[in-house]
């Protein structure tokens, strides 16, 4: 199926820097880079974008992810691969994307669980991340983006 758009921010000048500023903001808040990739690709599963899907888990590996934990992102409940901490932020990566699911989008355990392992301003970032995730996710499936093809 081919891109309905090339570059969809291509026209857009500040696109770039504005995304840019999401991403230092979101990194530089104390998060350990691999829980913002993990709730980046569990996020980017839910929403079925193939890029983010496809970018963020080879990301992952880059940065020395284990297969084990790469392939069990979108079953991470029934597997004994992520610590307590991972698994509120995944919890709460689910519930931010799925906000029409139910009434009560985001419910307070799930908020109060996330509180538990990390503070304000990290859980801040956290939500900042899942966001922009979903921002790119949203871009990507309207405008039918597809993984690069020449990955090896």
């Amino acid at each position: 199926m081919p891109a309905r758009l090339q570059n969809p921010a291509g026209p857009l000048e500040d696109v770039a820097k504005a995304v840019n500023l999401l991403y230092k903001s979101a990194h530089s808040a104390g998060v350990d880079p691999a829980v913002l990739e993990l709730v980046h690709l569990r996020a980017s599963q839910i929403n079925g974008c193939g890029p983010c899907v496809d970018s963020g888990a080879r990301n992952m590996r880059k940065s020395g992810e284990s297969d084990d934990r790469l392939f069990a992102v979108a079953v991470w409940r029934e597997t004994p691969y992520f610590t307590d901490g991972e698994r509120a932020a995944l919890a709460l990566s689910e519930y931010a994307t799925r906000l029409a699911d139910q009434a009560d989008a985001v419910p307070d355990a799930i908020w109060d669980e996330a509180a538990k392992h990390f503070d304000e301003r990290q859980l801040g970032a956290i939500v900042l991340w899942i966001a922009t995730t979903n921002f790119f996710n949203r871009i990507n499936v309207t405008t039918r983006q597809q993984a690069p093809q020449n990955w090896g």
